[in-house]
């Protein structure tokens, strides 16, 4: 589904230049849901950009269904970013002026989707995430796990091949967090969606098949959920505060 392949990233010019990827490496399979994690400075959101190639890279290569995006135009990635990958930001980034159902809509207009279909895709969706009661509310009017959810539902409605999530909970409390987790798990199960979310929530990444770790830049290993959460959870705290320099 994704490969990313020895990705390198750097910052500045000569002797100012900071190289941020040092070759980074890994796949994601199909229906996966999967976290990223690591101290800040390590990486993470750079990585997010460069494989949605907001921010080109230097060398590497990432593959989506065997696609290489490096290799698009800028047209052709704008198309890729509208109907093959979903994005959901740490501030949702929903437009104020119009309502939730709206909202939602945006990447179907963009596709020029007939409104019978939209209506049917937008109307499952604010319903799979128990937000179709505020579908005629604005953002202003409801919580931020509700955002956040209509965003997860914005991401997903030209069923696209992949979310990017870039700390989707940074923002919430603890019960719109579990709220978004949920939405994230129910359309991994329903839609068979796949993500990669980038998180510092040790207990948002508990809930993932995987947890990528990644250190100055590159991937410093890998934790597999094998059965229990709880016990996965006590892992990933094991295992970050090593990573964070604790004993």
């Amino acid at each position: 589904m994704l490969e990313v392949k020895e990705l390198v990233k750097s910052y500045g010019t000569g002797k100012n230049q900071h190289r941020v990827l040092r070759g980074v490496n890994f796949t994601i399979h199909k229906g996966e849901f999967v976290a990223v994690m690591g101290p800040s400075g390590s990486g993470k959101t750079t990585l997010l950009d460069c494989i949605s190639q907001y921010k080109p890279f230097e060398s590497g290569e990432v593959l989506l269904d065997g696609v290489d995006l490096g290799k698009l135009n800028e047209k052709e990635m704008a198309k890729v970013r509208n109907e093959k990958i979903g994005f959901v930001f740490q501030d949702f980034m929903l437009l104020d002026g119009l309502k939730i159902f709206d909202n939602v809509c945006v990447p179907q207009v963009i596709k020029h989707e007939n409104y019978k279909s939209m209506e049917k895709k937008v109307s499952k969706l604010l319903k799979m995430f128990d937000i179709d009661k505020i579908k005629s509310k604005y953002p202003a009017e409801i919580s931020g796990g509700q955002k956040q959810r209509a965003a997860v539902a914005r991401a997903l409605v030209n069923a696209p091949l992949m979310i990017l999530a870039d700390e989707p909970t940074g923002n919430l409390d603890s019960r719109s967090s579990e709220a978004v987790i949920d939405a994230f798990i129910t359309a991994k199960k329903e839609l068979e969606a796949t993500i990669l979310m980038v998180t510092h929530d040790s207990l948002s990444a508990s809930y993932c098949d995987r947890v990528i770790l990644m250190r100055d830049g590159v991937v410093n290993g890998e934790l597999v959920r094998k059965g229990d959460r709880r016990e996965f959870f006590n892992e990933l705290m094991d295992v970050l505060r090593k990573l964070n320099g604790g004993e």
